[in-house]
């Protein structure tokens, strides 16, 4: 009986120690998975999405440079001629920022679904208004994948300029604060941000993205107020030349 028992015990032993072995092999094989996932969501994405964006780029600046004939529609009263709204998933627009690096030009299409964001990389929030419109010009991005398109936006500082390019013309925008919401906070994206009754006196431009950095738990937001406009005939300004392929244009708008 002794014996028995002694083997019995060996037995279980060994059966234990080979799971113990299994369970260690998958626990490995779990994390060169997520390890191999995380390479492609912080790396491939960005690669992928950098070489689609690069080429939209380039697409709607040839496009833009095609109909600058120098009979863009002039601003009546000071104001800025508004942006034509674009079609779902259609890129109307190039945005250019200083501050994220001097070739900094990502483009901007219509809504915010995952497909638009992880292909065009920056998204118009629909019912938002447009470039050039009293109101709320809002826009998302991915902060850490699919390009990201906005992980310096916790750089910006009072008085950077934001530039934006539709086949309108260039509009310049002026920072004007940073501010973590939570991510129901929707009021971001009213005309007059979180002032539901207010009337709209001057154009926004809104960027949105997650924060902190790696996670979905909160939302940055960076405004920014239209400064003056150009026509795409007189060349973009000199800020942003290098980044939209020009020569320098004199620094008027």
């Amino acid at each position: 009986m002794g014996t028995d028992a002694a083997g019995g015990r060996r037995g279980r032993s060994r059966r234990g120690a080979r799971l113990v072995g299994v369970a260690g092999e998958l626990l490995i094989t779990l994390g060169v998975l997520v390890a191999l996932y995380a390479v492609w969501e912080l790396w491939w994405t960005n690669l992928e999405a950098g070489r689609v964006q690069d080429a939209a780029v380039e697409r709607l600046a040839e496009d833009f440079g095609a109909g600058s004939d120098g009979t863009e529609p002039a601003p009546a009263d000071g104001l800025a001629p508004v942006t034509p709204a674009a079609e779902d998933g259609e890129a109307f627009g190039i945005l250019y920022v200083p501050r994220f690096g001097e070739g900094y030009a990502r483009p901007i299409a219509e809504g915010v679904g995952h497909e638009v964001l992880n292909s065009a990389g920056i998204g118009h929030y629909p019912g938002t208004q447009w470039p050039g419109e009293p109101g709320n010009f809002a826009v998302a991005g991915h902060r850490q994948s699919h390009g990201q398109v906005f992980w310096d936006m916790d750089q910006l500082r009072p008085g950077d300029r934001l530039y934006v390019q539709t086949e309108t013309g260039y509009y310049t925008y002026r920072h004007t604060g940073t501010e973590i919401v939570q991510p129901s906070e929707s009021s971001v994206l009213l005309p007059v941000p979180h002032r539901p009754e207010a009337e709209p006196t001057v154009s926004t431009l809104t960027l949105t993205t997650c924060h902190p950095p790696f996670t979905v738990r909160e939302r940055m937001i960076a405004y920014a107020e239209l400064e003056s406009w150009r026509p795409l005939s007189d060349g973009p300004p000199a800020e942003i030349a290098a980044a939209a392929g020009a020569d320098a244009a004199p620094a008027t708008g």
